[in-house]
This record gives structure tokens, sequence and C-alpha cells, in this order.
């Protein structure tokens, strides 16, 4: 067992000493993500702080059991944590035409529903909005909250559960390929559809029938497609 894996370990096991020497001695990973976030109207110092942030919860959420190493882990968490005070800090910008066609699609989404009786499907929003479905689908996205891995959704017996934690409770073999490690990367990699439907039905919590009606197509066919791309993840894996 290699030194860093034996600190975590001690750390674990509420060792404060070595809990402080692998931040000390892996500050270099947070200044390596920090200069990526350069000049964006915050100060290194400020960024580092955040990025601290992150680092301590990869030390303490970090398994020993996993075949990968700590810097691995890692960066995601501190980039994550980064990612999340720009966005809370209203850094992402959304473009006026994106806002204004979000609240069209929200208001002519409620029309519609009522005179259809049911979900407006997403052409169907488009076609009465006279906008190209992918254009619409832009917008919708675009106002939607993005959600970081590391969000704590739960704090109860002062224990944190964070939105990574979550994807651990999916015992299904298929969803299972979701490994926390390199799901960021994963997603990139899919075509823009696919990586939208692995995010609302895994980060936003959508039922299949629901991930139809936005995509515009049946619940068997996002059955279909889900176990596809999943099977796809889990080759890349």
């Amino acid at each position: 067992m290699d030194e860093t894996m034996e600190l975590l370990q001690s750390a674990h096991a509420g060792d404060k000493e070595a809990r402080d020497r692998l931040v000390s001695e892996n500050m270099g990973l947070i200044w390596c993500v920090v200069r990526r976030f350069l000049g964006r109207g915050h100060e290194a110092e400020d960024l580092f702080q955040i990025g601290s942030i992150g680092l301590l919860k990869a030390i303490d959420k970090f398994d020993t059991s996993y075949d990968v190493r700590f810097s691995t882990y890692a960066i995601p968490m501190i980039t994550g944590e980064i990612k999340r005070f720009l966005r809370d800090d209203g850094m992402i910008k959304i473009s006026r035409s994106l806002k204004e066609m979000a609240a069209k699609a929200g208001a002519e989404r409620e029309r519609l529903g009522t005179t259809l009786g049911r979900e407006p499907t997403l052409p169907e929003l488009a076609e009465s909005l006279q906008v190209e479905p992918t254009e619409l689908a832009a917008a919708m996205e675009s106002g939607a909250e993005v959600e970081s891995l590391y969000k704590t959704i739960y704090h109860g017996d002062g224990n944190a559960i964070y939105l990574i934690d979550k994807l651990e409770d999916m015992k299904e073999e298929d969803e299972g390929v979701l490994n926390k490690l390199v799901v960021a990367r994963l997603l990139k990699e899919l075509p823009p559809q696919e990586a939208r439907l692995i995010v609302m039905r895994y980060y936003m919590d959508k039922t299949q029938t629901q991930v139809a009606k936005e995509l515009g197509i049946s619940q068997v066919q996002v059955s279909r497609l889900e176990k596809k791309i999943l099977q796809t993840m889990r080759r890349r894996l």
C-alpha cells in the first residue's frame, strides 16, 4: 500500500495530522484546477479556498478500495466545487434570447397542456412556437439548475449526503455503470441527446415516461436507448 493510501486510511480513522498532511501534499492539485478558472472576476486565492473545500471532501469520501489514484478522484471534486461557486455567484451566464424563449416555452407548455389534456411533446411545443426543436431544447435546459455532483441533498444526523451518493445507491446492473469517478467524462463523450437522457434520468430523477415526453419519443424507445447508452458507458469504463 502506498503512503497516500495509508494517510487516507489514518485520516478516515480520525487522525487529524494525517488529514492535514494530505491537504498539504495535494495543494498542487488545487492550483492546477484554479488556473483553469482565472480571469473570471475572482481572485486566485478565493478560488483556491473554494477548491480546498473540494479537496477536503475528496479526502473524506475517497474509498481506498478503488483501483484508482487519489488525484484522479480529487480533481473532479475540486473542479466541481469551483464550478458550483462560479455558477451560484452568477458567473455562468445565459443569453437573453434563450431566457426569453424559455419563458415563452413555459407559458405555451401550460396552454398546450390544458388544450391537449396532457403534457405536450417537445416537437409539438416547438411547432407551436415556430422554432426548431433543438433550439427549444437548449432554451428549456438553460433554465434548469445544473447540479453539482457534490451538492448536499440531505443533512439530518450531522452527516451530509451528497448528490453523488445517490448514484451509489443505484443497484441495478445497468445503472451501476454510472461510476462516480468517471461519469462526468463519460457524459461528455456521448451525443447530446443521449447525454441529455442520462442527465434527466439520473441527475433530475425523471421517469422514463417523463423523459419520453421531453424527447418526443415513446417510453419503450427511452428504455431501449437508456440500456444501450449504459452498455456503451460500461464498455468505455
